[in-house]
């Protein structure tokens, strides 16, 4: 399937000037219940895919093989241009070339790469550590040579304002940037100073991962260059507690019909997984023409 159109979408919005938080989904009915409310665009973390796959914190046991195959689920059964974490490239700058192939034939819009040393080195796992700028720059290059598709983002993540500071930062994107990616993807901004600090280093626009304690307008940051906003991913979590809600009810003898209320009806359901064609497959290709019964 050629994903370009999902992907100049993206590309459109990144050439505009406002923010938008894109839903964060998980498997092909999240992303279908994400586009029946409206999203365009969704958001594959790594953090997601591990606890919805292996039921594992994200320490990068997620393979790509694994992540690869989420995305093409997502893709199989949305529209949604989607943006991926795609955490270190599951390696060195090699690897990152083959995890660029594999998420661009599954069907990614945009993927990061990012500088974190992945995953946590023996004797020292109690605190973040980066790749040197010169590894990171190897990384982008790589992944940009890789791509097929030149309207597949490539996006240069960085947490070194957690590292190293505003100061260390600017040189990260500056490097990235001259690189040639795409967009630039920070994760702990804290102040819509430090946004404008990016954004006036490189003129890229800007992808902000969630910060505990910052609050931001879209207008605000959309302003310095943010082009996307993360807030978390609150509907893998709430689906978490509806699910273990719903088996505690049903554990302890609670009648189905008692969690009407909180659940799809059947007919939202049929929308949601396409009921209504298979039907009509069903009697195209399993049934005779009526000519010849």
């Amino acid at each position: 399937m050629n994903h370009t159109e999902q992907r100049k979408r993206l590309r459109a919005l990144l050439a505009g000037n406002t923010c938008i938080t894109p839903a964060s989904v998980w498997d092909a009915l999240s992303a279908r219940v994400a586009e029946s409310v409206g999203y365009e665009y969704g958001m594959l973390a790594g953090s997601v895919a591990s606890s919805t796959t292996l039921g594992a914190p994200d320490l990068i046991v997620l393979t790509l093989t694994e992540f690869a195959e989420q995305v093409r689920r997502i893709m199989r059964a949305s529209n949604l241009s989607l943006l991926v974490d795609a955490d270190h490239g599951y390696g060195n700058a090699l690897n990152v070339m083959r995890t660029v192939v594999e998420l661009e034939h599954a069907g990614v819009s945009a993927l990061s790469i990012e500088d974190t040393l992945l995953p946590m080195p023996f004797g020292n796992a109690s605190k973040d550590q980066l790749i040197s700028i010169e590894e990171g720059v190897g990384k982008m290059r790589a992944a940009l040579v890789a791509r097929s598709d030149p309207s597949l983002i490539i996006m240069g993540r960085t947490q070194a304002l957690k590292v190293e500071g505003l100061e260390g930062t600017l040189a990260r994107v500056k490097a990235y940037a001259a690189a040639g990616v795409d967009m630039i993807f920070i994760v702990g901004v804290e102040t819509v100073a430090e946004v404008q600090a990016v954004y006036e280093s490189v003129k890229l626009p800007i992808m902000l991962g969630p910060a505990p304690g910052a609050s931001f307008k879209h207008a605000d940051i959309a302003a310095h260059g943010a082009r996307v906003m993360l807030q978390g991913h609150t509907p893998v979590a709430a689906v978490a507690r509806a699910l273990r809600e719903t088996y505690e009810h049903l554990y302890k003898g609670g009648a189905p019909g008692a969690l009407k209320d909180k659940i799809a009806t059947p007919q939202e359901m049929d929308k949601l997984i396409g009921t209504d064609d298979y039907k009509q497959w069903q009697r195209d290709y399993l049934m005779p023409p009526k000519s010849a019964r």
